[in-house]
């Protein structure tokens, strides 16, 4: 068969075409990973440039994404576009590319469906767009369609830190999400309102790749539930399950919304978490060590990152309501280890806190500032009205 020779067409700064392309990759519509196609220009040093394609499935995919691509051998078999290329092989590409197949294979991607960023972990994606074909026949969106799921999950204990087997069940007609300590018990051990209910994966937290932390609100204190499975598809049908019953409790509580707008509020990743240290009210006691999760407006802490509840939690409202965000502690300030301090003045009181190092003070001066600069919307005051009539 005949060979082509590779091209290349280069910036200075991006590479619009990747080196020793044929002349099929110059389409504009593979110039990135499949699965991150909304990006609009890449530069040419990042993992997930498109350095990679699928024979089989004619997508073009990054380092990362051709690793996965290679656990799936009977379904997809990749080739670097550096090496040569003959001219059936380029046909081929020619004939499907990002576009075509991002149409084909996921023509019936439900709106609730969390579609992975470059930082996720994509096997499953990769899996139910090739392998399981669930976005082309919606029967097989079943496990995480059908507003009821029922199985095991490990779940870590609140108080001896073991993980143990426990049913879970998942009502949108109840709505809420249940799970019981026993097998043949009636009556849940807790019942979490689909209203509150989060979900995050947190691997290296929980110490397991499918790991879930499950958040949900009890009287107003959030409570932290950790789970897993042994199967990642397991797992993942759990998570977006919970994003389907959320995504249809607020379809009727917000009938004009549109999914653009819904979407976005289904599940969320915290903005920042990490160890800081912190002293009481009257800026007197020594400081202590805490494990600190910024959920949204609520930033919380905790002794161990695994606890079950907060020792306590601190409502971070707007500039136009009087909170801030200062580098550095009060002058008269005495008790700290670490060096790097942060104030965050608030309309009842000051609370300061200090990092181990600059780069983590001014990681986390950055989330409070962008929560800070974000106007408050109407169901916030509500939220801040209850932490100021905490016990």
């Amino acid at each position: 068969s005949t060979s082509i020779s590779p091209l290349c067409l280069s910036s200075s700064s991006f590479t619009v075409c990747p080196i020793s392309f044929p002349p099929v990759f110059l389409f504009r519509a593979n110039t990135h990973c499949l699965p991150f196609t909304s990006v609009l220009v890449l530069p040419r040093h990042l993992s997930f440039f498109p350095d990679w394609a699928s024979l089989t499935l004619g997508v073009f995919v990054c380092q990362a994404c051709s690793l996965l691509h290679r656990s799936i051998p009977h379904i997809s078999r990749v080739k670097s576009v550096q090496d040569t290329w003959d001219a059936s092989e380029v046909e081929l590409m020619a004939a499907m590319g990002n576009n075509a197949a991002k149409a084909k294979y996921e023509q019936k991607v439900p709106a609730f469906y969390y579609r992975p960023t470059h930082t996720d972990c994509k096997e499953q994606w990769i899996r139910a767009k090739y392998e399981r074909n669930e976005f082309e026949f919606i029967e097989k969106q079943e496990p995480y369609s059908a507003g009821y799921r029922e199985g095991f999950l490990w779940k870590r204990g609140r108080d001896n830190g073991q993980f143990l087997s426990r049913k879970f069940i998942l009502s949108e007609r109840e709505g809420a999400l249940k799970y019981f300590n026993k097998q043949d018990a009636r009556d849940p051990k807790a019942v979490m309102k689909i209203e509150t209910l989060n979900a995050t994966f947190q691997p290296a937290k929980i110490g397991n790749p499918c790991g879930l932390q499950i958040t949900y609100l009890k009287d107003n204190s959030t409570r932290n539930i950790f789970v897993y499975h042994s199967d990642a598809k397991e797992m993942v049908d759990w998570f977006n399950a919970i994003r389907a019953a959320r995504f249809h409790y607020l379809q009727v509580a917000f009938p004009g919304a549109s999914d653009e707008e819904l979407v976005p509020k289904l599940t969320r990743n915290f903005m920042k978490e990490g160890f800081m240290e912190k002293t009481g009210p009257k800026h007197t006691e020594g400081f202590k060590k805490r494990w600190f999760t910024m959920d949204d407006r609520r930033l919380m802490y905790f002794k161990d990152p695994l606890d079950a509840y907060a020792r306590g939690e601190v409502f971070i409202g707007s500039k136009e309501n009087s909170y801030t965000v200062l580098a550095g502690l009060p002058p008269s300030t005495q008790g700290y280890h670490w060096n790097h301090g942060i104030t965050i003045v608030t309309p009842e009181r000051k609370f300061l806190f200090a990092c181990e190092t600059e780069a983590e003070q001014r990681d986390w001066i950055a989330a409070f500032q962008r929560v800070i600069n974000r106007p408050m919307r109407p169901q916030e005051y509500a939220v801040e009205a209850h932490f100021k009539h905490k016990p």
